[in-house]
């Protein structure tokens, strides 16, 4: 990658990340509301990694998928909101360029990772609802880590080319990068190259990976909204329903942000609404995903609850 003056001299090294430009007041506000998102984030997802870890009741495929997204989740929030933490705190928004290309790489990756893994837990949600008595056989531990495992080296390979694309981007300033992170798209607007091979692969890359996971999400929610109509019973109609509409709302926010910023055409985007998008699936999805997919799950509540108590004794 090349980072130079319009005159060809090579010498820069950092990029500037615009973010989002608030009066003090206004800034101060966002500082405190990203902090507490980004701690009970944290605390929420590391409480499920804990409680599944210690309870062997929780050891089952599910509650290893679970365990799975947290995990995911804290890395995912931790890519982008420490250094909008760092812009809104100093205003330092300096990032250098290597700095650049690791947060855009494992973003991407990470994003990868949890569309295919949300399309691995619906898939498991349809057998357990509309397989019940093949559960077992089907998704045994072993299959269990295998998709899990599978999940995460795909996602960490799904982007590699457009990267190794980007190393040979020249930059000839201005070195502002319209977001509040360095995003693969965001990054690639600024070059002085030409980027209509990488727009190809990338674009096609990223619409694989979002449309392909959606679509198997798809259709997961709406074979197990078929077996739920056909329930008899009134109370179990209604609790299978709360449970599959929490799901479904999240797996919205993360496919509905994804497709609006990384599948529509480059043209008829707009930046400045693409930085707000981006905070559903990279700060609002792992803040409301411990709460939406364990922390109402009866199990894990009685698995905090026994935890509390033995630490208590």
């Amino acid at each position: 990658m090349k980072v130079m003056h319009r005159n060809g001299s090579d010498y820069q090294t950092k990029f500037i990340l615009i973010g989002f430009t608030f009066e003090p007041r206004v800034q101060s506000f966002f500082l405190v509301l990203f902090f507490i998102i980004y701690y009970t984030s944290l605390l929420g997802n590391l409480a499920i990694i804990f409680t599944i870890w210690l309870n062997k009741c929780l050891h089952t495929p599910m509650y290893y998928f679970l365990f799975s997204l947290a995990f995911l989740d804290i890395w995912i929030i931790s890519t982008t909101v420490p250094k909008l933490l760092t812009i809104l705190v100093s205003n330092n928004r300096t990032i250098s360029l290597p700095g650049c290309i690791t947060q855009l790489y494992f973003y991407a990756s990470f994003g990868a990772m949890e569309l295919y893994l949300l399309a691995v837990m619906s898939v498991d949600r349809y057998v357990a609802i509309c397989q019940p008595l093949r559960y077992h056989s089907i998704i045994s531990r072993r299959t269990c880590l295998w998709l899990i495992i599978l999940s995460w080296v795909t996602g960490f390979f799904s982007f590699i080319y457009p990267i190794i694309q980007m190393l040979d981007f020249s930059f000839c300033g201005p070195f502002e990068i319209n977001h509040f992170f360095c995003d693969c798209s965001a990054v690639a607007e600024i070059s002085c190259s030409d980027i209509t091979v990488f727009y190809l692969f990338f674009s096609s890359i990223a619409s694989a990976v979002i449309l392909g996971s959606f679509i198997i999400t798809l259709l997961s929610y709406c074979n197990i909204l078929i077996t739920i109509l056909n329930i008899p019973s009134a109370d179990g109609k209604k609790k299978a329903f709360s449970t599959c509409t929490s799901h479904f709302t999240a797996v919205s926010l993360v496919y509905g942000s994804s497709i609006f910023i990384y599948v529509r055409p480059a043209e008829s985007s707009s930046p400045n609404l693409n930085k707000w998008v981006a905070l559903l699936n990279s700060v609002m999805t792992p803040l409301l995903n411990p709460f939406i997919y364990s922390l109402r799950n009866k199990q894990v509540q009685d698995a905090l609850k026994l935890l509390c108590v033995v630490k208590d004794e």
